[in-house]
């Protein structure tokens, strides 16, 4: 017997949906975290919840790729919390958090898990990791690449000023 009709657990549709070949009127169904169709926007779609944005754009999510999570070590700067319930309300669903700024800096496989044990629980939207490229870890790096991480920020310039703010910087 052949399988019954997809069920989604969302369809959106919009008459403006702006996607990879332009914008036009579109029914974008959803299972799990997973886009499984777009089609038609009047085409029926068997699924657990249809919403119909009418003339509302309907937009995909958007990636900051430069976020300053300073959590663990500097929360009350900005943390997981703030900083993805900020992304999230203006349409950022990822965020890749820069290495550099949380104490322990994000150097070594052993501080990306602090990192990821702060974030437990708090995050609104995806987050990445980037690692620190720094003086003195470079045994480091393919342990937080195999761990994960995004990719490497490192500094090509180098300011003895900057030793207060950033102590793993040498020069």
């Amino acid at each position: 017997m052949p399988p019954g009709p997809v069920k989604y657990d969302l369809v959106v549709r919009a008459r403006r949906a702006v996607l990879p070949e332009g914008t036009r009127a579109a029914a974008v169904a959803v299972i799990g975290p997973t886009v499984a169709a777009i089609t038609g926007y009047a085409e029926p779609l068997d699924a657990a919840s249809d919403i119909d944005l009418g003339d509302l754009a309907l937009l995909p999510g958007l990636v900051d790729t430069h976020v300053h999570v300073n959590e663990p070590g500097r929360t009350e700067w900005e943390g997981f919390t703030t900083a993805t319930r900020a992304a999230a309300a203006g349409g950022v669903t990822t965020i890749c958090d820069m290495p550099l700024n949380s104490l322990p800096p994000t150097v070594s496989v052993a501080a990306l898990a602090r990192k990821r044990s702060a974030a437990a629980g708090q995050c609104w939207v995806d987050v990445a990791f980037w690692g620190g490229a720094v003086p003195g870890n470079q045994e480091a790096l393919r342990p937080l690449h195999q761990a994960g991480v995004t990719g490497f920020k490192c500094f090509l310039i180098c300011d003895p000023s900057w030793a207060r703010w950033r102590p793993w910087t040498r020069c």
